[in-house]
C-alpha cells in the first residue's frame, strides 16, 4: 500500500484501465447533456458523447465537483494513507481546484495537499501519472508537491481545433478570443499558457496546424526524449498520425479520447499533445492508440 494517494479530476483525461493499476482517485467533473447531468467519464463516455454530440439542439455545459463530493474521496483515502495530493484543472478554466481546496480545509489540511497544475487534460494527465509514480515508488508527500511543481512550468500543451466557436461558448477561449471574427480562413495552433488558453500562430489548413503541433513537439526535446500524450476528440486518425510522427522521439507516448468535458469546450475534431522532456521524469508507457491498452 502506498503511503500518499494522488487524487485528480476527470478533467486529466486518463483511460480508467491506467487510474486502476495505479494509486489514483478521479474525481468526476458534471457534464449538463441533453437535459441529464451526468459524471464525467463514468455516466458517459467519449465515444458515445462525441457521437452524440453533432446532433444536440443545446449546447452541453459542465460543472466542476463539489467540495463534499471531493472530502468524501480525501477522508475514505485518509483511512488507509498517510497523506493526499490532489492535483487539478487550472483554476483560470475551472473552479475545480477552489471546490478541491475547500475540501481540504473540510478533512485534513495538514494531511491534504491541493495544488493547481495550471494545465489541462494530456497535460494534466502527464503530472497525474509523475505524481503516481512517485508515490509508487514511496516519496512523501512533501516531496511529491515539489517536484509536480518543479515540472509544471516544463510541461507543453500544443492543439488545435476544428472551430473556436465551442471555446467560445464555453466561455474557454481566453487569450484566443483575439482570433475570433477572422475574415481570413486560418486554423489556430494554440497552447495553455498561464493556465489559459492562448494563440500561439495562425495556418492556412488544419493539417499545417497538426505539422506544426508535431514541431513544437519534437522542440521539447532535450536529447533524451520526450513524454507525450495525444489526446483528440472524435479525430482518432489524425491523433495516430501524429503519434507515428512523434514516436521515434518519444521516450512515453499514449493516444486516447479527450473526455466529454474537456470535449464539450474545445469542440469535435480538435487534437493536440501534453508534452514534456523525457529527462524531467521519465514515465516509460507506451500505448499505441486509444483502441489498445499496453500499459
Amino acid at each position: 500500500m502506498t503511503k500518499v494517494a494522488i487524487v485528480t479530476d476527470s478533467t486529466a483525461d486518463l483511460p480508467p484501465e491506467l487510474t486502476r493499476s495505479r494509486p489514483i482517485t478521479v474525481v468526476p467533473l458534471t457534464l449538463n447533456f441533453e437535459g441529464k447531468s451526468l459524471l464525467d467519464g463514468v455516466d458517459i463516455r467519449p465515444d458515445e458523447f462525441y457521437r452524440r454530440l453533432p446532433s444536440v439542439t443545446t449546447h452541453p455545459t459542465t460543472s466542476q465537483p463539489s467540495p463534499g463530493r471531493f472530502a468524501d474521496a480525501y477522508a475514505s483515502l485518509l483511512n488507509d494513507h498517510d497523506a493526499v495530493v490532489s492535483i487539478h484543472i487550472s483554476r483560470k478554466l475551472s473552479g475545480t481546484y477552489e471546490s478541491a481546496r475547500q475540501a481540504a480545509d473540510m478533512t485534513d489540511p495538514k494531511r491534504v495537499r491541493v495544488v493547481d497544475s495550471e494545465l489541462v487534460s494530456m497535460s494534466l494527465g502527464l503530472l497525474t501519472l509523475a505524481a503516481a509514480s512517485l508515490s509508487s515508488s514511496g516519496s512523501d508527500a512533501a516531496a511529491i508537491e515539489a517536484k509536480v511543481l518543479e515540472m509544471r512550468p516544463h510541461i507543453q500543451t500544443y492543439f488545435s481545433v476544428a472551430t473556436l466557436e465551442f471555446l467560445r461558448r464555453g466561455g474557454r477561449i481566453g487569450r484566443a478570443s483575439a482570433l475570433l471574427g477572422s475574415v481570413l480562413q486560418v486554423k489556430p495552433v494554440l497552447c495553455i499558457r498561464d493556465g489559459l488558453v492562448t494563440p500561439l500562430e495562425r495556418v492556412r489548413t488544419f493539417e499545417r496546424a497538426l505539422n506544426r503541433v508535431v514541431e513544437l513537439t519534437r522542440e521539447v526535446d532535450r536529447g533524451h526524449g520526450v513524454c507525450v500524450i495525444v489526446g483528440h476528440a472524435g479525430a482518432e486518425a489524425d491523433a495516430e498520425k501524429i503519434g507515428r510522427e512523434l514516436d521515434s522521439v518519444a521516450e512515453t507516448l499514449m493516444i486516447q479520447p479527450l473526455g466529454p468535458v474537456v470535449g464539450a469546450h474545445a469542440g469535435p475534431g480538435v487534437v493536440g499533445v501534453g508534452c514534456y522532456p523525457a529527462e524531467l521524469f521519465p514515465l516509460g508507457i507506451k500505448r499505441a492508440s486509444s483502441a489498445q491498452s499496453r500499459a
